[in-house]
């Protein structure tokens, strides 16, 4: 189905939709988030949908949830000094890290691409109704995400391809949803692209224990295990081509099946980057991992070398968790990086 919203480039969105210029969302190179006042004023509700354009893909933000969970920023990034987000705060807070309280926010959202006649969701959120004993801030959730992408101009049975970056509990819980006592497919007509080393990692019967084991606890058996078993899934190996447009890459380091969504259409390019990086201060700072990393030097090298390609591309840099404008681009800083601009999507 055809989004229910127009597209324009990935920096003319925004501007429409929240009623004010765009370039009052994106800058030059020092571009950070306005003031809280601005923020009060410019911040969409969860329920807003936006869709910018890149070449000849649309892309759409469908949000299921925005805010704190749970975490410190030093428990969740433990390598990342107290005083670097003090020095930060002016851009980090409010969108993305609450100073009082020192807690960091996050987004689940799935981003919706529109490709050569196809309907592709990239990863699925956490889900409603799923038992999460030790990750309780995605316990028994009920959200109105499939409200939110109905309003994108997607019904479930119309969804093509559904791509998991990887199999944490936040990336795979729409993958499935409650009909009576069992978990179906929520998009039954789709296909579900996986890692296969990511799918054999979190196998019970591997023989390898993943440190994040007690956190997706479940999650095979009511998000991976129906799929597979409706034969819906399609394990891909080293790279998976989508179509012209569209590339799927191993990103390995936060899981060993991690994966990442190239872009390349027309002059525009984009890059899906999953769970690589979970706040804006590691675009600029991508020394410092996050406590979910399942192998943090390699998780280390393999967010250095997308952030390369990203700022040697001018590609935009599309996280799951990010909100705010929830993507940005980036560009060579010294030996690091720094923000050039963000998204074309209003702040959440």
């Amino acid at each position: 189905m055809d989004s229910v919203q127009p597209s324009l480039s990935r920096r003319g969105f925004a501007g429409i939709a929240a009623g004010i210029g765009a370039a009052g969302l994106l800058g030059s190179a020092a571009a950070r988030p306005a003031d809280a006042a601005a923020a009060a004023a410019a911040s969409g509700s969860l329920a807003r949908v936006e869709t910018i354009r890149l070449g000849k893909v649309t892309v759409t933000r469908v949000v299921e949830y925005s805010g704190p969970v749970g975490l410190t920023s030093r428990q969740f990034f433990p390598g990342s000094p107290e005083e670097l987000w003090r020095e930060n705060k002016s851009w980090l807070s409010p969108d993305f890290w609450k100073p009082g309280t020192d807690m960091v926010n996050s987004a689940l959202q799935t981003w919706v691409l529109r490709s050569e006649g196809r309907t592709i969701l990239i990863d699925t959120g956490a889900g409603n109704d799923k038992f999460r004993p030790y990750a309780k801030q995605w316990q028994y959730m009920d959200t109105g995400f499939l409200r939110r992408l109905s309003r994108a101009g997607v019904r479930p049975q119309d969804v093509d391809v559904v791509v998991n970056t990887h199999l944490h509990n936040d990336h795979v819980g729409w993958n499935t949803r409650r009909e009576g006592r069992d978990w179906v497919p929520t998009f039954p007509n789709a296909t579900y692209l996986i890692p296969k080393v990511e799918f054999d990692f979190w196998n019970p019967e591997a023989p390898v224990r993943p440190k994040y084991w007690q956190g997706n606890q479940n999650v095979w058996e009511d998000s991976v295990l129906p799929v597979r078993e409706a034969g819906l899934v399609k394990l891909w190996e080293g790279s998976y081509t989508l179509d012209s447009s569209l590339r799927l890459d191993l990103a390995a380091g936060h899981t060993p099946g991690s994966s990442v969504i190239r872009l390349e259409s027309g002059n525009d390019r984009a890059v899906f980057i999953g769970d690589l990086l979970h706040t804006p201060l590691q675009l600029e700072h991508p020394e410092f991992n996050s406590c979910f990393e399942e192998d943090e030097k390699q998780a280390l090298a393999t967010r250095r070398r997308e952030l390369e390609w990203a700022a040697d591309h001018k590609a935009l840099v599309l996280p799951a968790h990010l909100p705010g404008h929830g993507a940005a681009e980036v560009e060579r800083s010294g030996g690091n990086f720094k923000i050039k601009n963000w998204a074309g999507f209003s702040r959440i």
